[in-house]
C-alpha cells in the first residue's frame, strides 16, 4: 500500500546524464553509460538500506526505469513500492551535448506503447501517472486515454495519479480532480513542484488531503536554486534563514528544504532527485526533525509568485 509522510527516491537524476539545474562544473573525465549505470545502482543500493521503499521513475529518464525492473526483481522484497509516468519519450540517447531531450506525447498509442513496458514493474507498481498534464495537450479531456487509464486501475488495482508543473499548476489540478469515469474520480493521487519559492499548491491542502491516497511533492529544492549561492541575491534573506536552521538541526540547506514540504503536507511523499550517495544521505537526514511552528511561518514568508518562480526556471539549462 501507498502510504505518505515519507521520502521517496526520484530516478531522473540517475537515469540521463542531464537535467535541468543550476550550471555545475563540466566533469573532468569522458561519459561512460556502463559507469553511469553502476552509479546509479549503487544510488539505489544506499537508499534502500536507508529505508527508503518508494521509487519514482518515467520512461523519458533515460536508463532509470529498465534499471528499476532489473534492479527490484533482484531485491525480491514486497515492501517495495513503485510509481511511474507516462507521456515522454527519452531522445538524448546518452549525449550530454544533445539539443533535444525529451518528446512529449499524449496519445493513446503512446499510453499503450509505454504501458507495455511498465507493466514489468508490477506487482511493485501502485501508481501511475499521466506525466506533466497539461491543458494544451487535451489529455484531461480525451476520453480514449481516461478510458484507457480507467481499464489499468481496475484490471490492476493501480492508482492513477498525474503529474503538472508550470506557473497555472493550481488551475490543472483543478480540473483533474474533477475528471470522472463510471462516475468514479478517476484521479486519486497528484505530484507536483511544492517549495520554499513557489507555494501555490499550498491553497488547494485541504482537497488533496481528502484523496484516497498519498501526493508526491517534486522540485523541493528548486533545481538547485534553494541551495545557497551568489546566483541569486535576491534570495539572500531565504538563504540565510536556511543556514540558521541548518546549523540548529545540524543538517544542510537541502534537508530544511525537504522538511518544509513534509511539514506542508502530512500526507505527501517527499521526492529527493540525489544524483549520487553523498546528496542522498544529506537529504536524507529531513527525516530526523520537524521544523516548529514560527519556523514553518517564516519560511512561509519567502514565497514569490508562480509566474516569476516558472520564468525563471525556464533560464536553468539542461546540464
Amino acid at each position: 500500500m501507498l502510504k505518505g509522510g515519507h521520502i521517496a527516491l526520484g530516478t531522473a537524476a540517475i537515469g540521463r546524464p542531464v537535467y535541468i539545474n543550476i550550471k555545475q562544473e563540466d566533469p573532468d573525465t569522458e561519459f561512460s553509460l556502463e559507469a553511469f549505470r553502476k552509479k546509479g545502482v549503487e544510488v539505489l543500493e544506499t537508499a534502500y538500506r536507508k529505508g527508503v521503499r518508494h521509487f519514482d521513475t518515467a520512461p523519458n529518464y533515460g536508463l532509470a526505469e529498465d534499471l528499476l525492473i532489473d534492479w527490484i526483481k533482484e531485491k525480491n522484497d514486497p515492501s517495495l513500492i513503485v510509481s511511474t509516468k507516462w507521456g515522454y519519450t527519452y531522445v538524448a540517447n546518452f549525449d550530454p551535448n544533445a539539443t533535444e531531450h525529451e518528446i512529449k506525447e499524449h496519445s493513446l498509442n503512446k499510453l499503450n506503447e509505454q504501458w507495455a513496458v511498465s507493466r514489468a514493474l508490477l506487482p511493485h507498481l501502485k501508481l501511475y501517472q499521466i506525466h506533466s498534464a497539461t491543458f494544451e495537450s487535451g489529455v484531461l479531456e480525451n476520453t480514449e486515454v481516461l478510458n484507457q487509464l480507467y481499464e489499468l486501475k481496475k484490471k490492476f488495482g493501480l492508482i492513477i495519479g498525474l503529474t503538472v508543473t508550470g506557473s497555472n499548476q493550481v488551475d490543472v489540478l483543478k480540473k483533474a480532480l474533477t475528471v470522472q469515469v463510471e462516475n468514479e474520480g478517476l484521479f486519486q493521487s497528484v505530484q507536483f513542484t511544492f517549495n520554499l519559492l513557489d507555494q501555490s499548491v499550498a491553497t488547494m491542502k485541504n482537497e488533496l488531503e481528502q484523496l484516497d491516497s498519498p501526493i508526491l511533492i517534486k522540485e523541493v529544492l528548486a533545481n538547485g536554486r534553494l541551495i545557497p549561492n551568489d546566483d541569486y541575491k535576491s534570495y539572500a534573506p531565504l538563504y540565510n534563514e536556511m543556514k540558521g536552521l541548518a546549523k540548529k538541526y545540524r543538517v544542510g540547506a537541502d534537508a530544511i528544504a525537504l522538511r518544509f514540504a513534509m511539514d506542508s503536507f502530512k500526507n505527501a511523499n517527499v521526492l529527493s532527485g540525489a544524483s549520487n550517495e553523498a546528496h542522498l544521505m544529506a537529504n536524507l537526514k529531513a527525516d530526523t526533525f520537524s521544523l516548529a511552528y514560527d519556523e514553518m511561518d517564516r519560511l512561509r514568508s519567502f514565497a514569490i509568485a508562480p509566474s516569476a518562480y516558472w520564468n525563471e526556471r525556464k533560464e536553468l539549462q539542461w546540464n
